[in-house]
């Protein structure tokens, strides 16, 4: 009996293990594939359609996609300046950020900051979903081992920019800039750059046209760090 309970034990282990092997080479498959191709979609663009069309059956994302030439430089500085200052020179991972978010979540005894790298950003918006839970970070982690390995640091930026939200259902730089100024992506300056890149924490609390005090003085710090930023 105990033998057999054994054996039932180590068959249900290595079924496991074959699974999420399956499931690894399932993300990494889908990697490769958009290192030449554009992501239709992604899983938290369909959480969020799946969300809006809880409160409207005909409701759509605002989403186009643009190639990276024809997003503006201005906005990549902004990007990288408030989200990932080391983004050119680290591996998909901040060790430095994170411990820094790690001691502001003890001392406020609340999750307050992620200290997250635009890989890892890109990985969770690509496949995850939003709990915090080991099991996800630890997820969060491998694919953006995949992420950094299969693609440049430019495909990472060009996929980053296109399908991250930046509004009730507004996805990708294009998008966004027509929502929120009424320009094309490639078109926004310097000011119009920062503002967005400012909004990116909380995407649903700015609508078209929205001012308020923390994000003025948010795009002020970011347009003062765009020009001493590198970007691929």
């Amino acid at each position: 009996m105990l033998k057999a309970l054994f054996r039932w034990f180590f068959r249900g282990v290595l079924l496991a293990l074959i699974a999420l092997v399956a499931v690894q080479f399932w993300f990494l498959a889908h990697i490769w594939y958009w290192v030449d191709h554009n992501p239709g979609s992604t899983a938290f663009m369909d959480s969020r359609l799946a969300k809006l069309r809880g409160k409207n059956p005909e409701a759509t994302l605002q989403h186009r996609w643009v190639q990276y030439r024809r997003i503006s430089i201005h906005l990549k500085r902004a990007i990288v300046a408030a989200e990932d200052a080391k983004f050119l020179d680290h591996e998909g991972f901040d060790w430095e950020a994170i411990q820094k978010a790690y001691q502001k979540n003890v001392r406020k005894r609340r999750v307050v900051a992620g200290g997250s790298t635009i890989s890892q950003q890109l990985a969770k918006n690509l496949f995850l979903s939003g709990e915090r839970t080991w099991w996800r970070k630890a997820q969060e982690a491998a694919i953006t081992f995949m992420i950094e390995t299969a693609m440049s640091k430019r495909r990472i930026l060009e996929i980053y920019l296109n399908v991250i939200e930046w509004g009730n259902g507004v996805f990708g730089a294009e998008a966004a800039a027509r929502h929120h100024f009424g320009v094309p992506a490639s078109a926004l300056t310097p000011d119009q750059a920062a503002r967005l890149a400012a909004m990116v924490p909380s995407p649903r609390r700015y609508s078209a046209g929205r001012e308020t005090p923390y994000l003025a003085r948010r795009a002020e710090v970011i347009l003062a760090r765009m020009n001493a930023v590198q970007v691929p």
